[in-house]
């Protein structure tokens, strides 16, 4: 839409459905380099993509042309598909439904981007539930604990 600028920053957290560690190394890179590539052929901005064998985080510049369902519903059906036809797994690849979407101001980009990149680290110290809880109370988003992510600990 002409005369429309904007600069919305939106990190988007998901996971493998039931939470399993599936996303495996050898190709886990190619699926995230996918993901990009979806997000930009929506006219996105992928600022980084990157995550760990049982969930992702997308950090994307997000026009108001689209909206972050429809955006992730895409990336998801898209990668889902994507993993499943190169027959990565011996089971069928699916995401869990919802996902956690967290908006940040441009004087965050750097901070974010590098708790992005460095999910493997991170997650030496921290569990990915304990790490969507604390997203939850630091943005302040009201949820109830029986619609969240499936839990199996």
């Amino acid at each position: 839409m002409a005369g429309t600028f904007s600069q919305i920053y939106i990190q988007i957290v998901f996971a493998v459905e039931g939470r399993e560690n599936l996303l495996r190394k050898p190709w886990r890179d190619e699926v995230f380099k996918y993901m990009s590539g979806i997000i930009k052929g929506k006219n996105q901005k992928p600022i980084i993509v990157n995550g760990v064998s049982d969930h992702v985080h997308l950090f994307i510049g997000l026009k108001p042309s689209m909206s972050v369902s429809d955006l992730v519903r895409d990336v998801k059906n898209n990668t889902s598909n994507f993993i499943n036809d190169r027959n990565f797994l011996r089971i069928k690849f699916s995401w869990q439904e919802g996902y956690g979407a967290f908006s940040y101001g441009h004087s965050q980009m750097n901070r974010v981007y590098q708790y992005i990149l460095n999910q493997e680290k991170h997650h030496k110290k921290k569990t990915f539930r304990e790490e969507y809880h604390e997203f939850l109370r630091k943005f302040e988003v009201e949820h109830d604990e029986k619609y969240l992510f499936e839990w199996f600990d």
